[in-house]
């Protein structure tokens, strides 16, 4: 069983080490891998926006840097008042490691609102399209 508070506190411990001095806007996020482990990443800007990098892909880069490649859970906090759900390019790098499981989602007024995979991302681009296989 995955313990939401578990990884929203590790989400929101990620958060206060964003790196994000042109929005201000920070976000932290932790993904719970198959193994069990956490891995957790905050956004980090660059004055050069493009090279940018979200916090959920990196807890996912980090995860599967330790050759960690399927995720179970994803825990996504912000310093925004609303719940903030993962970009476009986000959404795609999830695709290719979350098979099944859900997205634990934090907004500023302590509110956790928990969202299947599927109910996420009901047409997701994944490997099946370009193999024809699953």
């Amino acid at each position: 069983m995955i313990n939401h508070k578990e990884l929203l506190k590790h989400a929101n411990e990620a958060m206060e080490r964003a790196y994000a001095p042109y929005s201000n806007f920070k976000v932290g996020a932790a993904v719970l891998m198959s193994s069990g482990k956490i891995y957790t990443g905050c956004n980090i800007e660059n004055a050069s926006y493009g090279a940018t990098n979200c916090a959920e892909r990196t807890a996912i880069f980090k995860a599967v840097s330790e050759g960690e490649k399927e995720i179970k859970a994803i825990a996504i906090v912000s310093s925004g008042k609303e719940f903030t759900y993962p970009c476009g390019i986000c959404r795609q790098v999830i695709a290719e490691f979350m098979k099944e499981g859900e997205f634990i989602f934090e907004n500023g007024q302590d509110e956790i609102q928990i969202v299947p995979l599927e109910k996420m991302f009901p047409y997701s681009f994944t490997k099946v399209d370009l193999l024809g296989e699953e």
